[in-house]
């Protein structure tokens, strides 16, 4: 490196270190470097035949408050919700994108796929997490229940892109697995707070439990509801199929995708909703009853809009990654992780059992439930900041867990679809 190269060098990380010590004043330039840097490190990862999402994780590790600091605070106080609209973004382009026909050849393992894998993960923490880190039982199912669940931020969009290039779609392979990633996230969030009540000195609530089901089939009503609502008002409202039409369509869907996650929050104490299974549900609706033209075009909008809601989505995941808490449980914590996801992927074995798919298509299946991400960045530190003894040994496992199944995840099925799928005609 000549010296010029490196005064420039350390001109910007002085520049960056400015930042850092002003940062409550920079969050236009937080926002910047987000959505720069993190498309930066997103192409420079798919050049060298890697997942994007690896290069923006890791972007938001470095520019996060573990080594750089530089984000605003009010972008990392804002930044569990901004990753919410994120993944928004890439569920309606799901709903919209579902086959209805399709899932119902597989209606059956893709319901035991929203709860089985997770609950033998659990299981696997159960057994052998007091073993390895010399913790209760009680407290290896917290640590299991924030482990335990897959990403749909991961797995979505992969999902999606295989059912637009007919990868394994005659079997309704991504649609199964899209379906089911979709509704484990609320069992396991169910379950994550049912054990953190246990665990602060309360009891086994079974209402809790009662309410993954209603939370469910609520949340499909709900989305059947809304999703015919918008389909009569297009149809009253926008007759002719025009760019900047389609354009209002899309402002509309996602302010009332908003409104149903908001629903979720306000009803949360009084009636069970899920408002990412209601966002899903009323894409499907509008993909069954709308014009296959109009819908594609839609499907098309939400598609660039994600451009800028994937690389928002995983830099704030790697921003909220700690890598100061990853040698805490040393190498039995990553031991731990791999022998969790073994009892995992006998769960989603057993989910397919009985079905029609060849042993290569169940192994594509058992790659796709191994990321995690997006819950465990939102609800690994919540134990911590209780004040709970086990908090940090979870958190530490938590973040060991993302920055080796996200990567692992995205790489086996970016680089084994076409290997273990068949391309419908």
């Amino acid at each position: 490196m000549t010296s010029t190269n490196f005064c420039r060098g350390y001109q910007f990380f002085y520049f960056l270190k400015i930042i850092s010590l002003n940062k409550e004043e920079f969050m236009f330039l937080s926002l910047s470097i987000i959505f720069i840097f993190g498309y930066l490190f997103g192409e420079i990862f798919k050049k060298i035949k890697l997942p994007k999402i690896i290069g923006m994780i890791i972007c938001g590790i470095i520019f996060g408050s573990c080594v750089l600091n530089v984000f605003d605070n009010k972008i990392l106080t804002i930044s569990e919700d901004l990753r919410k609209i994120a993944l928004v973004i890439i569920l309606l382009k799901a709903g919209l994108s579902l086959d209805i026909n399709n899932l119902k050849k597989v209606s059956r393992p893709a319901l035991l796929l929203s709860f089985v894998p997770a609950s033998f993960e659990i299981l696997g923490y159960y057994i052998f997490a007091p073993m390895f880190l010399h913790i209760t039982k009680i407290e290896a199912l917290l640590m299991g229940a924030v482990l335990s669940a897959v990403s749909p931020a991961v797995v979505v969009p992969r999902m999606i892109n295989y059912m637009e290039n007919k990868w394994g779609t005659k079997k309704a392979i991504p649609e199964m697995i899209m379906s089911g990633a979709s509704f484990d996230d609320i069992f396991v969030i169910v379950l994550f707070t049912t054990f953190l009540n246990i665990i602060q000195g309360g009891e086994l609530v079974f209402k809790n439990f009662i309410n993954i089901p209603i939370s469910i089939i609520s949340g499909i009503i709900i989305g059947f509801i809304f999703g015919n609502l918008l389909y009569q008002y297009f149809e009253k409202s926008f007759k002719k199929i025009q760019t900047e039409v389609n354009t209002i369509k899309v402002m509309i869907i996602l302010g009332v995708s908003l409104f149903l996650i908001s629903l979720e929050e306000i009803l949360k104490n009084k009636f069970a909703i899920s408002g990412l299974i209601a966002i899903v549900s009323m894409g499907i609706v509008l993909k069954i009853k709308t014009n296959e033209k109009v819908v594609n075009k839609l499907s098309e909008k939400f598609g660039k809009i994600w451009i800028f809601g994937e690389i928002i989505l995983f830099v704030l995941v790697g921003s909220a990654v700690d890598i100061r808490y990853t040698l805490e449980g040393g190498i039995a914590s990553v031991l731990l992780i791999f022998i969790a996801l073994f009892i995992r992927s006998l769960g989603v074995v057993f989910c397919l059992c009985k079905t029609n798919l060849l042993f290569k298509e169940k192994i594509f299946c058992v790659i796709s439930y191994l990321p995690k991400a997006t819950v465990q960045a939102a609800i690994s530190s919540v134990p911590l900041s209780m004040g709970l003894s086990c908090g940090k040994i979870i958190l530490s496992v938590a973040v060991m867990s993302i920055l080796i199944t996200a990567p692992l995840g995205a790489i086996l099925m970016d680089f084994s679809y076409k290997k273990l799928l068949q391309k419908e005609k």
